[in-house]
């Protein structure tokens, strides 16, 4: 679906949504943050309302939508004053399972995924010595028979503990034998359920957000031949769609929270009267707002666009991740700007600034640095010499 042909579907949608998160306000946002607690009931709510499907088709239980609707659903949860990280993973993988996974890898897993008897939100890709240096991961699995002995480490892995399946990326093949560094990585889908306490340990890693982080330890974990999405040594490739479609997702997420921020802190400054005037009135008040604002719009468009071309089946790289920096650089500026509007109260979690303060920073590295995106962009659409 193209977004100026669906206009209407795309609202019906965003009003759906915001019916499932008005049940979840920001006390019980809050009262998780405080404990670090998963998001459980709300995960449960818009499962079963049908939102996390929304890419699966129909034939398997799903919605059958597009990226574009897709994205929509989550920035609604973040606009809400909600935290799509809780459950994002499922959309994202859905990249590198629909369009490479095999016909009975998605007859076992889809339609459980699709009603919510399995949860699939974790997404095993970077390690501690390597990070964005993907092709440089050392996780290497071994045929054995009719299984993979796996051996490495992961860090930085959200939701492994509340989650039934990890999509999981491994080398099969040793770097100095392949020609190209980005052959020999193969992807495997972990049946955690199994994998914990026969090869696999979860470690929570405490974070500056609440965010289910985890290192994950794997010690000849068996994990069956079966379970390997597409062919073997071509997995970087795969996980390629995924990203893309991650960064699409998490762009959406940052437009929802720049339109939560500017949403509070635009309430705030007409409500707020210092000096016998309400503080919006003041421009060192007003033209932040409004320049946040526009930052906002203008990342949304390039969501669109990146999004419109993924549901096409077109190369969109670039545009996912440029959408993926506007939106982080625009949300965390109208974090900034909210923080500075509500002076002191902007620290007091009862306003919930600083819980949303605190989630939208991260997009600024996760899941990928902007830094790395600028390199990205200076080396394969400007051409210029490589920089790293």
């Amino acid at each position: 679906m193209m977004l100026t042909e669906n206009l209407a579907f795309l609202e019906e949608l965003r009003e759906g949504v915001r019916a499932v998160c008005k049940r979840f306000d920001d006390e019980y946002w809050r009262k998780l943050d405080e404990i670090d607690g998963y998001p459980t009931e709300f995960v449960e709510a818009i499962t079963q309302a049908g939102f996390l499907g929304a890419l699966i088709p129909e034939q398997y239980g799903g919605s059958g939508l597009g990226i574009l609707e897709a994205s929509v659903i989550l920035e609604e949860i973040n606009r809400s004053g909600g935290n799509a990280g809780a459950c994002h993973a499922q959309m994202y993988t859905m990249g590198t399972i629909l369009r490479h996974g095999s016909p009975a890898q998605k007859e076992k897993y889809l339609p459980k995924i699709a009603d919510g008897s399995l949860r699939l939100q974790a997404f095993g890709v970077t390690e501690p010595n390597t990070g964005t240096d993907t092709t440089n991961l050392k996780t290497f699995a071994k045929r054995d028979g009719d299984h993979y002995i796996v051996n490495g480490q992961k860090v930085f892995i959200s939701r492994a503990e509340h989650s039934d399946l990890m999509i999981l990326l491994v080398r099969t093949t040793a770097k100095d034998q392949c020609v190209k560094k980005s052959d020999g990585l193969s992807v495997l889908i972990v049946d955690l359920n199994e994998a914990v306490g026969n090869g696999l340990e979860i470690r929570p890693i405490k974070t500056m957000m609440n965010h289910a982080t985890t290192e994950l330890f794997i010690d000849n974990l068996r994990v069956p031949v079966e379970n390997l999405i597409g062919e073997e040594g071509k997995g970087f490739r795969y996980i390629l769609d995924g990203m893309n479609a991650e960064r699409i997702l998490i762009a959406a997420e940052c437009i929802g929270d720049g339109r939560w921020f500017i949403e509070r802190a635009t309430n705030y400054a007409k409500e707020r009267v210092v000096f016998d005037r309400p503080i919006g009135q003041n421009q060192g008040i007003q033209f932040p707002i409004a320049q946040a604002h526009i930052h906002i719009e203008a990342a949304d468009l390039m969501r669109i666009k990146a999004a419109e071309l993924y549901d096409r089946r077109q190369a969109c790289g670039a545009e996912a991740n440029m959408a993926k920096l506007l939106a982080a650089d625009a949300s965390w500026e109208a974090a900034n700007v909210a923080i500075q509007t509500y002076g002191g109260f902007g620290f007091a979690a009862e306003y919930d600034i600083e819980r949303k303060f605190k989630e939208t920073r991260l997009y600024q590295v996760a899941p990928i640095s902007t830094n790395l995106i600028l390199s990205y962009v200076g080396e394969h659409i400007l051409k210029l010499p490589k920089s790293y």
